[in-house]
Order: structure tokens, then C-alpha cells, then sequence
């Protein structure tokens, strides 16, 4: 995998692939270090929130995890993505902070249950099929694209309500959503990130993205129709 660190505020010149991104991590590049948390620290910090109870919280944890990372470079074994195992890093310290928070049950995995009560499905068919663009909307939401005032409005009510709708979301399907939707990471990274089974990734994902989209049918359709 190419990782291009120009976008990462280093020199355009600079471009590393993933060995080489971890060889400069481990030979001590400070410059490289903090590119790599620039690039990442949203990432991570969207992910701790659904672990625990607050913003403050979530980001004392990302810091746990940069520290984390500092410290165990230098035993990466390239078993897995260097992306897989930060966002490792990253969960088993939320999880500990959220258990002392009182906010992350373990016992979340529950959720999975094929026999949960989570309410009627939406149609399979609302969603485009397996691709590049899979678990997109096959009808976006009329607001998105603003080229009138009273679109700008709704476009900033619909993202808006999508935020909120991901942070009133169950915590392991805002996890599930978080990596697969947010961040872009695939189905098998998000079950070794997050220690679960694809069976239980595929029903969380889809619950989380039933659940926002029935927030968000309003705007799907038009808030006046």
C-alpha cells in the first residue's frame, strides 16, 4: 500500500509505502511520527468516542494510544496493517478507560443477536450491493448537493442529523459504522480490529445503517413530501 505523506504536511517528495512507513517509524523519524498522528488522530479519536462518555476522555485515550504506539513500534511484525494494529491499540485502551468510565459493557457483542428486538428492517434494496460503493443510498438525500439558501440550511440539518444519529447508535454498531462507513476500512480489518466475527460485523453494520437511515427519511425523500 502507498502512503503518500504529502498530505500529511511533509514534503511532497516524501512518499513511503507501507514497510518503509514503519522502518521510519522505527528508526525514530520524528518527522514521520507526527505526520502519521496528524493523519490518523481524527480517525482514532471518532472511534474512542464510542467508548466513552465524553470528548476529554476520548481524547486522553487517543494520547494513551500514540504513547502506545511509541512504545511498541519497535515489535511490529507486520502480522497485519500498520492501520489495524493502531486501531487495535486504540480499542483495547478505550475499552479499559470505558469500563472505568462505566460506559463500555463488554457484553455489547449482544447486540449481533439475530434475535435482538431492533425494530422493523429497512428493504435490502434501499442500499447499492457489494462494490466500491457498498452501503451507500441508492437515493441520497436530496440535500446534500446545496445550490440554493434553503438547500444550504437543509444540507446543514441533514449532516447534522447525521451526526447525531451515528452518536445515538448502540456502541458496537457506532464502532462497526465508525470503521466501515467513516473511515473506509474493510470488512476484514474492522473483525480483527474489533475481535468479532464477520457474521456479527455484517448484522451490526447493517443495523446501524437501518437505524440512521430511518432518522434520516425525511431527508431522503424530501422534508415536504
Amino acid at each position: 500500500m502507498l502512503i503518500s505523506l504529502s498530505s500529511l504536511n511533509v514534503p511532497d517528495t516524501l512518499k513511503l509505502d507501507e514497510p518503509g512507513l514503519v522502518r521510519a517509524l522505527q528508526s525514530g523519524d520524528d518527522q514521520v511520527f507526527a505526520a502519521v498522528m496528524n493523519w490518523y488522530s481524527g480517525s482514532l479519536l471518532r472511534l474512542a468516542m464510542s467508548y466513552v462518555p465524553s470528548r476529554a476522555v476520548a481524547e486522553e485515550v487517543v494520547q494513551e494510544t500514540w504513547m502506545g504506539v511509541f512504545e511498541g513500534i519497535h515489535r511490529f511484525e507486520s502480522r497485519s496493517s500498520f492501520k489495524t494494529w493502531l486501531f487495535r491499540i486504540l480499542t483495547n485502551r478505550a475499552k479499559t478507560r470505558g469500563i472505568r468510565e462505566s460506559r463500555y459493557e463488554p457484553s455489547g457483542l449482544s447486540t449481533a443477536s439475530p434475535d435482538a428486538d431492533e425494530g422493523p428492517s429497512l428493504e435490502e434494496s434501499l442500499f447499492v450491493a457489494e462494490g466500491s460503493r457498498m452501503g451507500h443510498w441508492k437515493d441520497p438525500p436530496h440535500d446534500w448537493e446545496p445550490d440554493t439558501p434553503e438547500r444550504v440550511l437543509l444540507s446543514k440539518e441533514c449532516r447534522a442529523a447525521i451526526k447525531t444519529a451515528i452518536e445515538n447508535l448502540p456502541a458496537m454498531q457506532r464502532q462497526v459504522m465508525t470503521l466501515r462507513d467513516i473511515e473506509g476500512v474493510s470488512s476484514e480489518e474492522v473483525c480483527n480490529i474489533l475481535e468479532i466475527s464477520e457474521t456479527n460485523q455484517r448484522v451490526l453494520l447493517h443495523r446501524a445503517r437501518t437505524r440512521v437511515r430511518r432518522e434520516l427519511n425525511p431527508y431522503v425523500h424530501g422534508k415536504n413530501t
